[in-house]
């Protein structure tokens, strides 16, 4: 059976020589889902494209159909795990960015995908995928530090980028400690009791006043 055919494989227990469903957005989530856990979990190298499509369930030609090659699927779970921490608009103020990030560090959608924000920890192995995930962190802390009134030509650049930089290190690591260890209380607290702590430390590093 080629990609082209069909997406996905046939259910246990369905006749063969039924028509199959053919749904690309549903394929392509699926694949970004099990990838996301996959790439968070075993990292780049040791995650293989068939133990990618195996984990979705369709067929491994779809990688390259709907992503172009493995390095194209993990770039789409990269761009995906910036979303989840938050995409910072502009005309955004500190206090919204705040808020924002502390959801998705509360885990406004953990059950789905409890591994998403993981990836941006994740060395690759690859060299054109760790450029990838590189560009990326440093293009968010850049989003966040404009919010802040960051020009890339301001006489303070270097340090107001630092401390965006540092802010997104510090998001980061409490995604790592909650989903890895069971330090408590910060395990278990929910929104409201990061919301505060988390604004005070994103205040201190990018307010100008």
């Amino acid at each position: 059976m080629s990609a082209a055919q069909d997406d996905h494989r046939p259910e246990a227990g369905t006749d063969p020589r039924a028509p199959r469903r053919r749904d690309a957005a549903g394929t392509r989530q699926l694949l970004l889902e099990s990838a996301r856990d996959l790439f968070a979990t075993n990292g780049y190298r040791a995650t293989t494209v068939r133990d990618i499509s195996e984990a979705a369930g369709v067929n491994v030609a779809l990688i390259n159909r709907y992503f172009t090659s493995k390095v194209g699927l993990f770039q789409a779970c990269l761009s995906g795990a910036v979303n989840e921490l938050g995409a910072v608009p502009r005309n955004i103020s500190l206090e919204q960015i705040s808020s924002r990030i502390t959801a998705q560090l509360a885990g406004v959608d953990k059950a789905r995908h409890p591994h998403q924000l993981l990836l941006l920890l994740r060395t690759s192995g690859d060299e054109q995928a760790e450029e990838i995930r590189l560009g990326i962190l440093h293009s968010f802390a850049e989003r966040l530090a404009s919010a802040a009134g960051w020009e890339p030509e301001d006489p303070d650049s270097d340090r107001m980028l630092l401390h965006a930089q540092v802010a997104l290190s510090a998001a980061l690591g409490i995604s790592l400690l909650r989903a890895s260890t069971g330090l408590e209380p910060l395990a278990s607290a929910g929104e409201q009791e990061l919301a505060e702590p988390f604004h005070r430390l994103i205040t201190a590093l990018l307010s100008r006043t």
